[in-house]
């Protein structure tokens, strides 16, 4: 074996908008997830991923550049990431590595269906990709070239099989990190492919599907269909990994390959009243991530308690394959923890909004906040001062906002610490969203929203 092709290939799969309580794995009623299901008892199970800024464009960024969104200044969507920092990339090419990233990007922040340059793809060589667009059925992407071109049927299946495609046509004798970004679980719902609309649809019919218990009757009916639609996309896209897990086993390649799956944030799904992202419930902020590693490195499957946000996937997956981390990163390399290592005693992960937009502005519970999601607790502040306290192990819900509570008083102050810690360590003065995006220059219309273009 060279000395290249004896470090492993990374593939980097993560959906759009899927929480981590809709697996079967983490317990879900609803939901089918066989292959999942079967990769998670394959796999290092992180099971405190979150999202700390929960929305598309500040994950994608901090995924890309191991750095917070105050820093590489995405912070919103439908703004353009500099390339100011070493992205995962450029990265991962100088370490000897092939890079290809297939799907959904939204962060070039120039038209959601505009063209994107070679110089603004951070790096990435291959390149089958649309800024953003969640019309799965007609899904548009470009290559090298302005040439549009469209997707066979569901985009996420199409985008699969060419993943299928790279892997089996790559050099074996030169490891690739390969990202694959799909659009689906996000709304809208009901546009899966009809025999995955079936199985839910069934249900729902049936009265089969069960709602988490802080959704309350006043949306009852709404989240109904809502969760039948979800589920379909998911176990859609259950099966795509499933079949990505098979080329890997018919290629020889799983036992050179690091493979993740995750999502950029989740879905309340009528949870609390409410719907989408950019909260700092469970439902928006909290992830899956399975990190599967090949047999032949000596790292088990097993649950990983540490907490893991975008920022600190790329140090750690370029730790995981020797490659070196640049200065720019501010995230956290966690591999000791995958290897067994307990998590320090304060771990935690920090969740905000740094300027209220879009659908979060305009439904008027849009806010900027800071918070911290221990192992137990989560705590958040707005501008106002304390705004939510829940105890995670006794109110698993999180249905009784303990802020203020005296009982609950120290903890509410050690919490305090613990989030004005992680604030001056990453220079966040928790100024209002407006300042944020004066400072970076961003045109707003009347909805609070950067202007996009499809």
């Amino acid at each position: 074996m060279s000395e290249l092709s004896s470090k492993p290939n990374v593939i980097f799969v993560f959906a759009d908008q899927w929480r981590a309580q809709s697996t079967g794995y983490n317990g879900d009623p609803n939901v089918q997830t066989p292959h999942l299901d079967a990769l998670a008892g394959e796999s290092i199970n992180l099971e405190n991923a979150i999202s700390s800024c929960p929305v598309c464009s500040p994950y994608r960024a901090s995924l890309i550049t191991g750095r917070y969104p105050l820093s590489h200044g995405v912070f919103m969507n439908d703004v353009h990431l500099s390339a100011e920092a070493v992205s995962i990339a450029e990265a991962f090419a100088d370490g000897g590595y092939d890079t290809a990233y297939i799907g959904k990007w939204h962060l070039d922040g120039r038209g959601r269906s505009a063209f994107i340059p070679r110089e603004a793809r951070q790096g990435f060589d291959f390149w089958k990709v649309l800024e953003c667009t969640h019309d799965y059925n007609n899904s548009h992407y470009y290559g090298d070239t302005p040439e549009r071109l469209t997707w066979d049927g569901y985009d996420a299946i199409a985008q699969t099989r060419e993943a299928e495609r790279y892997i089996r046509e790559h050099d074996a004798d030169k490891p690739f990190l390969l990202v694959l970004s799909w659009g689906p679980p996000h709304n809208p719902f009901h546009t899966a492919p009809e025999r995955y609309e079936a199985i839910y649809r069934t249900m729902l019919e049936e009265d089969r599907l069960e709602l988490r218990p802080n959704v309350p009757d006043t949306v009852r009916e709404q989240a109904l269909d809502e969760l039948s639609g979800y589920c379909a996309h998911i176990t859609a896209l259950d099966d795509c990994i499933g079949d990505l897990v098979k080329t890997l086993a018919d290629t020889g390649l799983d036992d050179n390959t690091v493979l993740v799956f995750t999502s950029d944030h989740g879905e309340m799904l009528g949870s609390h009243a409410m719907w989408r992202k950019q909260k700092p419930w469970d439902e928006s902020m909290r992830v899956p991530f399975l990190l599967r590693y090949p047999e032949r490195f000596g790292r088990a499957p097993r649950t990983c308690s540490k907490f893991i946000d975008a920022p600190d996937i790329m140090p750690t997956l370029l730790s995981l394959c020797d490659v070196s981390i640049p200065d720019t990163v501010e995230g956290k390399d966690v591999t000791a923890c995958l290897e067994g290592a307990p998590p320090p005693e304060d771990d935690c992960g920090l969740v905000a909004c740094y300027a209220p937009f879009g659908e979060f502005a305009r439904t008027g519970e849009g806010k900027e906040y800071r918070g911290v999601r221990t192992a137990r607790y989560t705590y958040a502040r707005d501008l106002d001062g304390p705004w939510l306290l829940y105890d995670n192990e006794r109110d698993p819900y999180q249905l009784t906002n303990l802020c203020r509570v005296d009982e609950y008083a120290r903890v509410q102050d050690r919490l305090e610490r613990l989030l004005k810690r992680k604030l001056e360590e990453m220079d966040d003065a928790f100024l209002p969203g407006s300042a944020y995006i004066e400072q970076w220059g961003y045109p707003l219309d009347k909805t609070g929203t950067v202007p996009y273009t499809n």
